[in-house]
């Protein structure tokens, strides 16, 4: 459920550590501290990474309660962000990257550029 992410309307990843062992009312109040936002947002989800990359948390409010997720990968990490000041919205491209292991900001990109004006 969780690698696809096509049920939520916007992912939010909270960068930097998050405890882990935190439950579901310490989690929405981060969210409420550190983006500001409202967490009672239905379709909704915030992800939070522990020091331990390989394992993190969702949380979605589904307006009769939240749901917490946790995933827990056998083999490898996730990247993610360590900045603390961030939250990051994430595209339907970046939060599959970010569940395949991969960063969610690509280091080389292909860009887009202006056809030439004729044919020579």
């Amino acid at each position: 459920m969780l690698n696809d992410a096509t049920c939520f309307k916007q992912v939010y990843i909270v960068c930097g550590y998050t405890d882990l062992r935190s439950g579901i009312d310490t989690l929405a109040s981060i969210i409420d501290q550190k983006t500001g936002n409202n967490p009672y947002v239905p379709d909704t989800l915030y992800l939070f990474c522990g020091r331990k990359s390989d394992r993190i948390k969702g949380l979605v409010w589904e307006k009769d309660g939240f749901l917490l997720l946790y995933k827990r990968l056998e083999q490898g990490r996730f990247i993610w962000p360590r900045n603390e000041a961030e939250v990051k919205a994430l595209t339907p491209q970046q939060f599959r990257w970010l569940m395949e292991g991969l960063t969610t900001e690509p280091k080389k990109s292909v860009r887009p550029v202006e056809p030439p004006e004729f044919m020579a």
